[in-house]
């Protein structure tokens, strides 16, 4: 009898190998779930140990219960305002599988265990008798004078009424990466209120359909970027209350706009008096013991994901998100760390060490059952897997032997534009490695395609704008200035943002001003720069100042969004080819109803250039990156017919152009 094969081995038959690895793959997942369906009822019931652990009011019991799982721990006590800060007047008591509770009656209590009063849990262990922040808290909050952070009781109520905000089927996303924090021009902290107020027109303006926050967990370095967490269910006090952002969300749904949250579950900070290191006593609790815990690149701990009760409470942790915040999906970081012992740094040069020599078969799993629960909570949701290593299945479905993700993070992208513009001469580019990179996916495999993101803004590397323009950016980009720095920057920049979106994927991300391309690079404050803010802001007066070349680019942008979406271009899988000419370094390809025509050239300019076409008629050009209006040259008149007749010799219908160089054109046929 022939095997019936996993659907990923259909699609990409190199896996025929490892198909038994594939299958395993899926039998590790079903038995995973069969075991939480037969202890909890259902996948979701188990992700809601939010509800019972931390502190929580139960209206039957009419109080407050705060309970913690810590096995190892010796005792606890909670204290805090409401008991002046007494370290052992209120012991938990040990209830079950490790968990310890404490009840305070609202009769008791309503008058000191209140709302914004701030509280710790008293940890007594092999490492001694420390104060401790509970691991489901909602809030923490730092003190200005001392600098710690503390728990702080959070009981309030937010309305959603009338948010029914769904991502519409089939929508393709155009998404916009932003971090609350560095969204103002003001040399300090940004607010969610202020994002929602001042970010949210600009980005619905230009056509983003979507916003991926960054530095939404609380974290207790800032210049983390927020990716080392310390408290997983607390939104950062930094930029305001959990209302805050819950309006900061509903105003974005309001315009039609999906907000995804950067999620990070593949680490956390070694951090002891903020984080979950050690909270027990042992190295163990939530991470695995030795140096199999730790991140040798991160600095930071891992979780053991073959653990029940830490897989509960990181897939409580999605749900919280999504429930209590509706957010709608989830970008996960360091997804290509999480999957494999080496952390994505090992040789991957045969498909057996992708399921596995050196693959965490645990952390796998949990991501499966992430997404089975996101998907189910909400269908709509979107899931985004951050790897570079390319994994099988990252975006199939679990039943087809994939991990269950939506989209993948093309993350060769932008990784392929910063080295050639750092190690090549722009007449020694190769257009078929340029279009090989765009399109190195496999079918059905959906990718968010994306010039560059916060990764390229840091210090240490450098935006493409910086790349391309540098110092210039500082003395040329008045509207009268020429420079021929400045002018081949911006006419590579829409070029490279262009060709991205045009053949990289099903879905587009840019990072907040990199759409007009700021300038610098992002620097948080910390003790090198005098803990200055200066250089984690976006200055958006450049932009706005009809004086400075920025608004050119962010013309540029707005029109592309435009065009892709009223289009619908991202609903083709893939570009076809049309013509690829070396010498002229011209490529066009069609992608849905569009033809497209690059010209990277530096100085080539072709009159009358030839390519074929899809079909006869007559042709018009719908977007110009050499027009005036994006900072061009104004060198092709947009207002010609181009008519594509057949050539008797090729069979093919043609058209004729003047193919400027540097430019990027797209035409529709009328």
């Amino acid at each position: 009898m022939k095997q019936k094969l996993p659907g990923i081995v259909k699609t990409d038959p190199w896996l025929l190998p490892v198909v038994h690895d594939v299958e395993q793959r899926i039998s590790r997942f079903q038995s995973r779930l069969e075991s939480i369906v037969y202890e909890h009822d259902s996948l979701m019931k188990f992700a809601d140990a939010y509800k019972f652990l931390g502190i929580n009011y139960d209206k039957k019991a009419r109080g407050w219960y705060y309970r913690e799982w810590a096995p190892s721990a010796h005792q606890l006590y909670l204290a805090g305002d409401f008991n002046n800060w007494d370290p052992r007047s209120h012991p938990l008591k040990r209830i079950e599988n490790g968990i310890w509770e404490i009840f305070l009656d609202f009769k008791t209590y309503k008058d000191s265990f209140i709302h914004g009063s701030k509280v710790k849990v008293w940890v007594e262990s092999l490492n001694g008798f420390l104060p401790r922040i509970p691991a489901y808290i909602k809030r923490v909050v730092q003190d200005e004078d001392t600098r710690n952070f503390s728990g702080q009781l959070w009981f309030s109520d937010f309305d959603w009424q009338g948010d029914a905000f769904r991502i519409p089927k089939d929508e393709k996303l155009f998404i916009y990466e932003c971090h609350v924090g560095m969204a103002q021009e003001k040399e300090g902290l940004g607010t969610y209120l202020e994002f929602a107020e001042k970010l949210l027109p600009w980005i619905k303006q230009n056509g983003y359909n979507a916003i991926q926050m960054m530095a939404v967990q609380e974290h207790p370095y800032y210049g983390s970027f927020g990716y080392h967490v310390a408290n997983f269910f607390a939104p950062t006090s930094r930029f305001g209350t959990p209302e805050d952002l819950k309006y900061l969300i509903r105003k974005a749904h309001g315009m039609g706009i999906a907000v995804i949250m950067d999620i990070v579950h593949s680490h956390t900070v070694k951090n002891v008096n903020e984080g979950l290191n050690m909270f027990d006593g042992t190295d163990s609790q939530y991470f695995h013991p030795g140096p199999r815990g730790v991140h040798p690149d991160w600095d930071s701990l891992l979780f053991d994901y073959g653990k029940t009760e830490v897989i509960q409470f990181l897939l409580s942790n999605v749900k919280y998100w999504l429930k209590e915040f509706h957010f709608d999906g989830f970008r996960f970081d360091g997804v290509g760390s999480m999957m494999y012992f080496h952390h994505g740094n090992g040789l991957i040069d045969s498909p057996e060490k992708y399921f596995r020599e050196g693959v965490e078969w645990d952390a796998i799993t949990y991501l499966q059952l992430a997404n089975k629960l996101i998907h189910s909570i909400n269908p709509g949701a979107v899931t985004i897997a951050e790897d570079v290593t390319g994994m099988p299945g990252l975006a199939a479905t679990i039943k087809e032997g994939g991990i269950g993700f939506d989209y993948r993070l093309g993350m060769g992208i932008p990784d392929f534009w910063i080295r050639l513009l750092k190690e090549k001469k722009d007449e020694d580019w190769n257009i078929h490695e340029m279009w090989h990179v765009m399109t190195n996916r496999l079918p059905g495999v959906k990718t968010v395609a994306y010039a560059e993101s916060h990764d390229q803004a840091l210090v240490g590397d450098k935006t493409l704008a910086f790349w391309l323009m540098d110092q210039e950016m500082y003395w040329h980009m008045h509207v009268s200035d020429s420079n021929l720095v400045v002018d081949r920057g911006i006419a590579l920049h829409k070029m490279i943002r262009l060709f991205t979106i045009a053949l990289g994927g099903q879905a587009y991300l840019n990072f907040m001003g990199n759409e007009f391309g700021h300038p610098e690079w992002i620097d948080f404050p910390r003790e090198g720069n005098n803990w200055s803010y200066y250089y984690a802001r976006r200055q958006w007066s450049l932009v706005h100042n009809p004086e400075l070349k920025y608004k050119f680019l962010a013309n540029f942008d707005q029109a592309m969004i435009s065009t892709i979406k009223t289009y619908h271009i991202l609903d083709e899988e893939y570009g076809s080819q049309l013509q690829m000419d070396e010498s002229n370094k011209t490529i066009v390809f069609s992608r849905g109803k569009l033809v497209f025509v690059f010209n990277f050239h530096p100085t080539a300019s072709i009159p009358d250039y030839a390519f074929q076409v899809p079909e006869p008629g007559n042709y018009k050009i719908i977007l110009n990156s050499d027009s005036s209006v994006f900072g061009g040259h104004n060198r092709i008149s947009e207002d010609l017919t181009y008519p594509a007749r057949i050539n008797h010799t090729s069979g093919f219908p043609e058209l004729r152009i003047y193919n400027t160089n540097r430019t990027a054109l797209v035409l529709v046929k009328e």
